[in-house]
């Protein structure tokens, strides 16, 4: 065993040492490369898989079950700034029992729908209410910590007691403070989604009665009231306005004019305010119409007065007329008829409620290049512009284009800053050319000169080893002048050339390592 084993390690150094040095540098490497990914690796293999084991855990809780995995020696990771945390995955089941037995985590499971499982007989009406409110305040901050973005939320809300005999009840408020990870924020979108989440879970809640701020003191909702409902704020709304309607225009120039020729500024007056609207129209049926109501009355008095007597008119207030007495023989007579009519009226009752965010005007500017400008109808791009935004001069809007000279310096500067920049990354890219290319062509001379170094080794090599074994396998016959200028070494040719194994062993010794026998005889010619 161990001859083998020296006799391998012999084999192993006798073909280490023919190995050329670029060889066995690349040699080198590829043992390193092949040692470091055998060790990653393992270090791969070795390394056991985590699974949570809490999540969304409190500050102090999340201490609190770090300090006891650290007094166990249970390795752990932590993520999601601190508020998950990560065990072995066959440790998690165990690890979780063994916490819950030392009352961990301590905060983080409290609130939420569980408060309401404590209640019981002798549990009080404020006390009801009141774990209600912190059950439901706990739940919202649950659900508004599970969306992307949110580190930790704290939900307080405001429910006045319903009053059985009052006409007029307060409305429920809620408020809401958020806590972002860091490099993140909630756009308007996402506020609005947690106010109507809130607004949803409390009954008799609008969305404007829901407050949303962040940790540095920003309020982050808007009150619909105030034209919330369009944008975060009225500035906002607006800048969108203005952007939308000067980015059609000056697309619609660049296209005529090309790029750089024509400037556009836009400013919208947007009304805020919100308005309601109530007109009352009367209207005359066609054809008269129907009478909703009808009066009428007649009287009609014939005949003389009772007795014989003097005869005369009944008056308006029903008593006779003394004035128009007259014999008791005469006949007399008294008609009266009173008509009133109620005719029908069409009559339309209209209400408009004008929401926030109208465009009360729109004022637009142009400026035209001189240049652009030789070959372009100044007033036709005027109506142009007109046609496309929809200007209506009766509502206020204005619309002016202007050809001026524009001033170049700026674009001119910029201009020749970026074509030196250019340039100089061309030259940066030639000297990097020309560098790599010499780097190639030292590499290939290297590769061709250390060629044709082993090929002349080689060369070298198969000449001591043909003049080697030629003489060898010569008969001891034609080493008899060699015999007698040395007795010693003519006898010891005799004796090898008698002994056809010891020949045969020295042939393969040659062929097998020719590079020390080339040394060899090398050694022997600079000794004579």
């Amino acid at each position: 065993m161990k001859t083998s084993l020296t006799r391998s390690l012999g084999k192993l150094s006798e073909s280490l040492a023919t190995f050329t040095l670029a060889q066995k540098v690349i040699a080198g490497v590829g043992i390193v490369a092949l040692l470091m990914g055998g060790v990653m690796l393992f270090r791969w293999v070795a390394q056991p898989q985590y699974s949570p084991l809490f999540t969304n855990l409190a500050p102090a809780d999340a201490s609190a079950v770090v300090d006891q995995l650290e007094t166990n020696g249970t390795p752990y990771e932590l993520g999601n700034d601190g508020t998950t945390i990560l065990v072995p995955r066959d440790e998690v089941y165990g690890t979780r029992i063994a916490l819950s037995g030392e009352g961990l985590p301590a905060s983080s499971g409290d609130g939420g729908y569980s408060l309401l499982d404590e209640q019981d007989l002798s549990t009080s009406q404020f006390q009801e209410q009141t774990d209600f409110k912190r059950a439901m305040e706990g739940e919202l901050s649950k659900t508004i910590m599970a969306m992307d973005g949110v580190s930790s939320a704290v939900v307080h809300l405001a429910l006045p007691e319903k009053e059985v005999f009052s006409d007029e009840q307060a409305p429920p408020t809620a408020s809401v403070l958020l806590k972002t990870r860091a490099g993140q924020t909630m756009g308007p979108e996402q506020v609005q989604s947690i106010v109507h989440l809130v607004a949803s879970s409390i009954d008799g809640m609008e969305p404007e009665k829901v407050t949303v701020a962040d940790s540095s003191g920003t309020l982050l909702s808007a009150d619909d009231d105030n034209g919330g409902a369009f944008a975060s704020s009225r500035e906002q709304y607006t800048q969108d306005v203005q952007t939308k309607y000067k980015q059609q225009v000056q697309s619609m120039l660049d296209r005529v004019l090309g790029p750089g020729n024509s400037t556009v500024e836009v400013t919208a007056d947007i009304d805020f305010d919100k308005s309601t609207t109530e007109s009352r129209t009367y209207r005359q049926p066609e054809g008269g119409g129907l009478a909703l109501s009808t009066n009428r009355n007649t009287e009609r008095y014939t005949g003389t007065a009772p007795g014989g007597g003097a005869t005369g008119v009944v008056g308006p207030d029903g008593q006779m007329d003394p004035a128009a007495a007259g014999t008791g023989g005469d006949a007399s007579s008294y008609d009266k008829t009173s008509e009133t009519s109620d005719n029908a009226v069409d009559t339309t009752v209209e209400q408009r409620e004008s929401a926030p965010g109208s465009l009360e005007s729109l004022n637009i500017a142009t400026v035209i290049d001189r240049t652009a400008a030789a070959n372009n109808d100044p007033q036709e791009i005027e109506r142009m512009i007109a046609s496309a935004l929809g200007i209506e001069p009766e509502r206020g809007d204005t619309n002016r284009v202007s050809v001026l000279p524009f001033d170049r310096t700026a674009e001119e500067a910029a201009a020749a800053e970026l074509e030196a920049q250019e340039a100089a990354a061309a030259q940066a890219g030639r000297m990097d050319m020309f560098r790599n290319i010499g780097i190639a062509a030292a590499a290939v001379l290297a590769l061709l000169l250390g060629w044709l170094h082993s090929r002349r080794r080689a060369k070298q090599r198969r000449e001591a080893t043909n003049y080697v074994v030629e003489h060898l396998r010569a008969e001891p016959v034609q080493q008899a002048p060699e015999a007698l200028e040395s007795p010693a070494s003519a006898l010891l040719s005799l004796e090898r050339a008698q002994d056809q194994d010891t020949r045969e062993e020295l042939i393969a010794l040659v062929e097998s390592q020719p590079e020390d026998v080339a040394n060899l005889l090398r050694g022997w010619l600079v000794e004579r």
